[in-house]
């Protein structure tokens, strides 16, 4: 895993959202560039779509609630087409190693919320890797914000 430089983080926020609201319909998207090790995380009401690479390697995230509890959902798009198997193991495998990293990032980045709503360290959160093969598929507990912060 490589680890988080804060300093190769840009934070951005769009549509209206500012580092401490709204809470719900906010979401995350996180890229990089391959070249400087850069991370853009944009935080607005809707996925940045337009800025995703196309290595499709971003990380994607929300708050929803999950009956009366909140949950932080993570999305991961572990295929690329056409579909191989071998290079979704491989992407699956790079994915969970640098998911920490991603992590650390979101909780950096967006960190006036964290601290305005201090109960968001709590929240566990669960990982999907969309895949097409079952192996490369599924959906994961992956702890808690606390675990993520510097």
């Amino acid at each position: 895993m490589s680890n988080f430089k804060p300093e190769k983080l840009t934070t951005e926020y769009v549509d209206g959202v500012s580092a401490i609201g709204p809470l719900f319909s906010r979401r995350y998207t996180l890229t990089h560039s391959d070249f400087t090790g850069d991370l853009f995380l944009t935080i607005g009401t809707q996925f940045t779509w337009e800025k995703l690479n196309p290595m499709g390697d971003e990380v994607l995230g929300e708050w929803l609630t999950n009956g009366e509890h909140m949950v932080y959902c993570v999305y991961v798009q572990v295929d690329k087409s056409p579909y191989n198997e071998s290079e979704s193991k491989k992407r699956h495998e790079v994915f969970r190693r640098e998911l920490p990293l991603a992590l650390e990032a979101i909780r950096y980045g967006d960190q006036k919320l964290f601290s305005f709503y201090p109960n968001l360290d709590f929240v566990p959160i669960f990982v999907h890797f969309i895949s097409v093969f079952p192996q490369s598929s599924g959906q994961e507990n992956w702890g808690e914000f606390q675990r993520y912060r510097l």
